[in-house]
């Protein structure tokens, strides 16, 4: 698994993640710099002030002449102090060091102590009632000593914390949406784009940064280009028809006229090849493109295509493999690719299977046959235009012009799909996948 796996895929994903590993690493190195250094030098600035309060009144303890003398001395002194003082010790001695586990301060309190008292009892910060009592011994016995947590260390901590985060949050929470308006414009001119890859145009306009822009007018002109360049062509090529199917006709009329004997009817097979060949090539090269886009259901248009070959007495059969819901295609151009290539595959073959699949992103019609196939080396050299293999297939089944699976090939990328040819497992003939975009 490599690094780039862990990453977001999505630009809005991404951009989130500028925005929170920087903020998040600033939250840390300010964390531990503020706390284990700031915090640390406070507590133990406040447990030294402590620290030297109660080593006073160990010195009263220690100097007085008796045990009650040394009483009524840390009882006139622990008033000014704000300490309660027990000689002896009333309370019980814990048996070890206690902290809270997220008490930060209360280490280092623990930790100045011990520094400064090495024989200081057991301390126990875990009671509730923020009173730390220490106890240390002296020749009149235990003396334990009650001072509150707060002049010991810095208090609540955690609200810087709190603070940090609510901050971090809010302002990446406004960064996000100051960013995802410039990224908005972006994911626009990508589905814009993406639908117009199949064969949709939506309407879109150039919005958000200047670069952003710049892209986005850079689209639509590329967009009106092809779309002029294809509406200029669909008009040159049905001039082009007229001017060949006038001739045509004529030479039809004329042949029908002279007595019919095998040369005539030669010649009348030979004007419908011609015109049968220009009207492949006029489908290669229209390509359906002015078609409009509208829902289509696959199932339908899948066995309307079998039913007109099963009706010219050909041996078609169709499967469907799951469910299938109507998918937004133009519906004249994926029949005639669908019809190409079952034409293909009956002209080379005396069976062919129809299977149409669909999944969460895409649609797939599978024509299968049990022909010679084609070899793996020239299946890219079979979908060229005007490209026959008639070494891999045999030329007295029939022929063509070499358009049929051009023209497949052509209609499934203006579907933002492709045209896969491979080998049926099946039928042991060839396989050709038609898949499109959802």
């Amino acid at each position: 698994m490599t690094r780039k796996s862990f990453l977001p895929r999505g630009l809005y994903g991404r951009a989130a993640l500028i925005l929170i590993v920087p903020i998040v690493t600033i939250q840390l190195v300010v964390s531990v710099t503020f706390i284990q250094r700031h915090f640390e030098r406070v507590t133990e600035q406040l447990t030294g002030g402590v620290a030297a309060e109660l080593r006073l009144l160990l010195a009263l303890a220690e100097q007085a002449g008796s045990l009650r003398e040394a009483q009524g001395q840390l009882a006139r002194a622990s008033g000014p102090l704000q300490v309660q003082v027990a000689l002896p010790a009333r309370d019980a001695i814990p048996a070890a060091d206690r902290t809270e586990l997220l008490d930060l301060s209360g280490r280092v309190v623990i930790r100045t102590l011990r520094d400064l008292f090495p024989r200081l009892a057991p301390v126990d910060l875990v009671e509730g009632d923020g009173m730390v009592r220490l106890h240390h011994p002296t020749r009149w016995g235990e003396m334990a000593v009650t001072v509150n947590r707060s002049r010991m260390s810095a208090t609540n901590p955690h609200q810087l914390l709190v603070l940090m985060i609510v901050t971090s949050i809010l302002m990446t929470v406004i960064a996000y949406l100051f960013l995802s308006n410039q990224l908005r414009p972006i994911a626009r001119l990508s589905l814009a784009a993406e639908a117009f890859g199949k064969g949709q145009v939506i309407p879109y306009s150039p919005r958000g940064a200047t670069e952003v822009r710049a892209a986005g007018h850079a689209f639509l002109d590329m967009r009106a280009r092809i779309e002029r360049q294809i509406e200029q062509r669909t008009l040159m090529l049905s001039g082009v028809s007229h001017d060949l199917r006038t001739p045509l006709t004529r030479m039809r009329l004329g042949l029908s006229l002279l007595p019919e004997d095998e040369e005539t009817r030669a010649l009348l097979s030979d004007v419908a090849e011609m015109e049968r060949l220009v009207d492949e090539f006029l489908s290669f090269a229209r390509g359906d493109a002015t078609e409009a886009v509208e829902p289509v259901d696959p199932e339908a248009l899948a066995r309307r295509v079998v039913e007109n070959a099963a009706r010219m007495g050909k041996r078609v059969e169709l499967r469907l493999d799951g469910p299938l819901a109507s998918v937004p295609l133009r519906p004249q151009a994926m029949a005639r690719a669908l019809e190409n290539l079952v034409s293909n595959a009956l002209r080379y073959g005396g069976r062919a299977e129809v299977t149409v699949a669909m999944g969460e992103r895409w649609l797939r019609f599978t024509v299968e046959d049990d022909g010679p196939g084609i070899p793996a080396a020239r299946r890219a050299e079979a979908v060229q235009p005007f490209s026959r293999l008639d070494a891999a297939r045999d030329p007295n089944r029939g022929g063509g012009v070499g358009l049929g699976l051009s023209i497949a090939a052509d209609i499934a990328r203006s579907h933002g799909g492709e045209l896969r040819l491979g080998e049926s497992a099946a039928l042991g003939g060839l396989k050709a996948e038609l898949v499109v975009a959802r």
